[in-house]
């Protein structure tokens, strides 16, 4: 025969246990500053909100600005809060859940040294919230434990039950059984007795406990180092020659898909003060160490599991009833977690240093997880938690799934050197609280009548209660009471026998008169079975009648899909060409809007240029106009003078009557009226002279006459020397402000020699007037000089006084200023560094930019001086020496190597000489 290997069954999905939700409580605690500390970073605002403020030394953060920042919790608590304060706002709400059946973690997180580990466990005569809650389970459920070992763990995180019998066998056993020698942490002295801890004025209870149910307490206590889970309760025997390192525990699910450690210690306990013994215990085994920030410094996470087994009693109020799935566990993890640390200020090394490392990789570990949690909530998304990347999420990944209450207490250090540190955990606090974890159902009833333990306790009480004491087999007392208590117990199973037959005749009596009325009701439900019948037959052809309509409907369906399909492309076609259409509409507009702006550019810049023509044609034509002036009056002053002369002779021989004046007299120049000049500079200075008055032909103007014409005729020579030597810096004789000063010079000799008092002398120019500068007024300049531009180490810098100097020119620049200049650099032919200064004018264009119209070029070129040259010539010292070279001198270097050896094309004779040497032009 053959077996088929059939598959694993996937496993089902978990449902959530409720669909309410509950946000994970988040506090915070403030510690107070020690002694040696005066500056504070954290200062409390109200009950809910703190408000961090950088110090002295960092309060500029990268924008420069000072910043603060206020964060909101579920409740704030202050240095001035007692530890009864923060378990009673804290704590007890999930110890009480804990005794009614629901799970609870409470985990401490803050960075190291801020008193994580006092607020879990306290000091003598401070109990934190770890002894309080162990105080308030015993003081709830004392009265209400079963014998120890009823409950017996399953090494499978499950509980199970046994009789008393079994139980107490199960006690002897294990005090007959030799102790298990301890390891040397043992004979360490006692720590404080719990009492100190806890004054009885703060002890509490839980209310509405079920007096009919057994309890028993189990604890459990590991620690969680370099993501290893070590059980600080276990019990192995020391070996003093070859100690034996703990090993780690692993983790497994059990068969609710709950975490739990495999093969750790549970021990059951029943009082406070055992429980607290055995908690010291696995404390002394915790690890810690001395830091720069912390004496005593947790290098582990630790984790002390409370789980309560609960158990109904029987109907009798007496034994706990023997089914397991009627056993409820529920359990309360106390989480002290490690202080995130920088080694940049704990300057760990070696082991600490690794260590440091594991403990910031496990709460960065629990920070992502809360960060995916929170974002599959608010934004809908099933991304995969990371539980399974640290030890210590994934121990607890069931709470965040919703198995029970979380909660947080966040410490903070106020001190200024945790201020960038408790920055981070603030914000990791604040995120926690928007993760919300669902609200676990509450246990199922177990379906026995309420009250059974209260009257068991008033017939009597059980039995058990003297068992013990049989073991004493000389004790005479016991036995006479065992019997009077078992004829008590005897009479009452009687009296309780008569009460159930009564009650069952009743039930009896009652249950034949249900049986009559079924049968009267079975007839009543037959003849409704008979009219059923045939109304499932008119049913059935309604039924063929509705299959038929529905085929028919599904074919119409079928058919109105198809036209929606069409429609469907139709419009898509529709919205495509309107689309497009709209884009060319758009595309039309933006080309029209750009015309129009091209338009009004082009027509701008056609009236600035024909605005600028007419007035550069305006000024050529009155310079021309006033040339053309100034020749004709030197015409009409030789004219006038040789009529003069004439009239003179003709005088001397016989008299005349005096002529008519045929040709208009010149005025004067105050007469006429001045020619508009052009705007730009004349080439030549101007000279201050005086006006002339107009002339008038006279006896004595012979001689002004002359004298003038010999004068201009002496100034016009002078001038062509002048030319002649320098013709880059003197001006034309022709041109229109030599003419001028001529004919200035003219006018005040002639007006001198026409005075009756003055006599022929050349008038002296006077010395023209320096013109300022237009860039030295009240004109801006843009002086652009690219990054790149190297300083000259020249005597003369180009100086560009009240400008604005920019690497970049810009609009904004540009609408400031109504002058350009730019800073060129390049490199000449011969390797020397040449400087162009180019200027330009500001016009505002009718589009509202500015354009620049540049004017002028100014060149500064920088020589490189050299040592004298090393070439010796043939010439030097030679009495030839500054006269012209001929091709018979050329002996050095230069002129040696500028002769070539080339063969000359179609000539049949072999290579000839050619001499290819120009005399090499020298630099100035």
């Amino acid at each position: 025969c053959f077996f088929r290997k059939g598959k694993t069954p996937r496993r089902p999905p978990k449902k959530p246990s409720s669909n309410q939700k509950d946000p994970v409580g988040v506090y915070c605690r403030v510690r107070p500053l020690d002694a040696d500390e005066k500056e504070s970073c954290i200062e409390v605002i109200s009950g809910s909100t703190i408000q961090l403020h950088a110090p002295d030394g960092l309060k500029a953060n990268r924008n420069g600005e000072f910043k603060e920042t206020q964060y909101s919790f579920k409740k704030v608590f202050g240095v001035a809060v007692s530890q009864i304060e923060l378990f009673e706002e804290v704590a007890r709400p999930l110890v009480a859940d804990l005794i009614h059946g629901k799970n609870g973690l409470l985990f401490t997180y803050g960075v190291t040294g801020s008193g994580k580990t006092f607020t879990m466990t306290g000091c003598p005569g401070q109990g934190g919230l770890l002894p309080r809650s162990l105080d308030m389970i015993f003081n709830s459920v004392g009265p209400y434990q079963a014998k120890r070992y009823v409950f017996k763990t399953d090494d499978k995180n499950g509980m199970e039950t046994q009789n008393e019998v079994d139980a107490l066998l199960e006690r002897q056993r294990r005090e007959n059984q030799p102790s298990v020698p301890k390891t040397p942490s043992s004979k360490q002295k006692p720590e404080p007795e719990f009492g100190d801890m806890i004054k009885p004025e703060e002890a509490c209870k839980a209310d509405g406990v079920d007096e009919d149910s057994s309890y028993s307490v189990f604890v459990s206590y590991i620690e969680i180092y370099n993501n290893y889970i070590y059980d600080l309760l276990e019990e192995a025997p020391y070996d003093p020659i070859k100690p034996k390192p703990p090993q780690s525990k692993i983790l497994r699910e059990d068969q609710n898909h709950n975490m739990y450690v495999a093969g750790c210690t549970e021990v059951e306990v029943k009082s406070t003060e055992e429980a607290f013994e055995v908690f010291w215990r696995g404390q002394k085994k915790r690890r810690i160490a001395n830091t720069q920030l912390n004496r005593e410094s947790s290098r582990s996470h630790s984790v002390f599991i409370i789980k309560l087994a609960q158990a109904p009693l029987d109907a009798d109020g007496n034994n706990i009833l023997q089914d397991k799935s009627q056993v409820t566990v529920n359990q309360l993890c106390l989480v002290d977690l490690a202080g995130s640390e920088r080694t940049s200020r704990t300057r760990a090394e070696g082991s600490r240093l690794r260590e440091a490392g594991n403990i910031n990789q496990s709460l960065m570990t629990l920070r992502t997880c809360i960060e995916v949690l929170r974002e599959n909530q608010m934004c809908g998304t099933n991304k995969m938690v990371p539980y399974r990347d640290s030890k210590i999420t994934h121990l607890f990944k069931n709470y965040f799934d919703g198995e029970g209450k979380v909660r947080m207490v966040v410490c903070v250090n106020p001190k200024a050197e945790d201020y960038e540190e408790s920055l981070l955990v603030m914000r990791f606090a604040e995120m926690t609280q928007e993760v919300e974890v669902a609200r676990p159902a509450d246990r199922p009833i177990c379906g026995f009548a309420a009250g059974r333990y209260q009257r068991n306790q008033e017939r009597g009480g059980p039995v058990d209660r003297v068992i013990n004491c049989l073991t004493n087999p000389h004790d005479d007392v016991t036995l006479p009471r065992l019997i009077e208590a078992l004829e008590k117990r005897h009479r009452v199973r009687q009296m309780m026998i008569e009460e159930y037959n009564k009650a069952a005749d009743m039930v009896k009596a009652m249950l034949q008169e249900l049986d009559s009325s079924l049968i009267s009701k079975d007839n009543f439900i037959h003849e409704q079975t008979s009219k059923l019948g045939e109304k499932e037959k008119v049913i059935h052809n309604y039924k063929s009648e509705i299959d038929r309509l529905e085929k028919k409907i599904k074919m119409q369906e079928h058919k109105i899909d198809i036209l929606q399909k069409t429609t469907n492309i139709y419009e898509e076609d529709k919205r495509s060409l309107q689309v497009e259409l709209e884009t060319r509409g758009q595309r039309l507009q933006r080309e029209l809007c750009e015309k129009r702006r091209m338009e009004q550019r082009m027509q701008g810049m056609v009236t600035d240029t024909q605005i600028k023509w007419e007035k550069e044609c305006e000024r050529r034509v009155n310079a021309k106009q006033l040339e053309m002036q100034n020749k004709l009056w030197v015409k009409d002053e030789k004219l006038k003078q040789l009529k003069a002369i004439v009239t003179e002779s003709r005088t001397q021989g016989r008299p005349e009557p005096p002529p008519r004046q045929t040709q208009p007299q010149r005025p004067s120049r105050e007469e006429r009226v001045p020619a508009k000049r052009s705007a730009s500079p004349s080439p030549a200075p101007s000279t201050a002279r005086r006006k002339p008055s107009s002339p008038t032909p006279s006896t004595s103007s012979s001689v002004s006459v002359a004298s003038c014409i010999s004068v201009w005729e002496q100034l016009a020579a002078q001038d062509r020397r002048q030319a002649h030597h320098s013709p880059s810096t003197t001006p034309k004789l022709g041109s229109p402000a030599r003419l001028v000063r001529t004919r200035d010079v003219c006018w005040v000799e002639e007006e001198e020699a026409s005075s009756p008092s003055s006599t022929f002398d050349t008038a002296t120019p006077v010395r023209p007037l320096h013109r300022r500068s237009r860039s030295a007024g009240g004109e801006k300049w843009v002086d652009h000089k690219p990054a790149s531009s190297l300083e000259l180490d020249t005597v003369l810098q180009p100086i560009i006084p009240n400008a604005i100097k920019v690497s970049v020119p810009s609009e904004k620049v540009l609408s400031k200023c109504d002058k350009y200049v730019l800073t060129h650099q390049e490199v000449a032919s011969d390797g020397e560094i040449q400087t162009k200064l180019i200027k330009g004018e500001v016009i505002k264009t009718r589009g509202g930019g500015q354009a620049v119209q540049f004017t002028d070029v100014e060149t500064l070129k920088q020589e490189l001086t050299t040592g004298p040259s090393r070439k010796r010539r043939s010439s030097e010292g030679s009495p030839n020496q500054g006269k012209e070279r001929t091709d018979g001198d050329w002996t050095d270097v230069e002129t040696r190597c500028s002769v070539a050896l080339e063969m000359r094309a179609g000539s049949n004779m072999g290579p000839g000489y050619e001499h290819h040497g120009y005399p090499k032009r020298r630099k100035p």
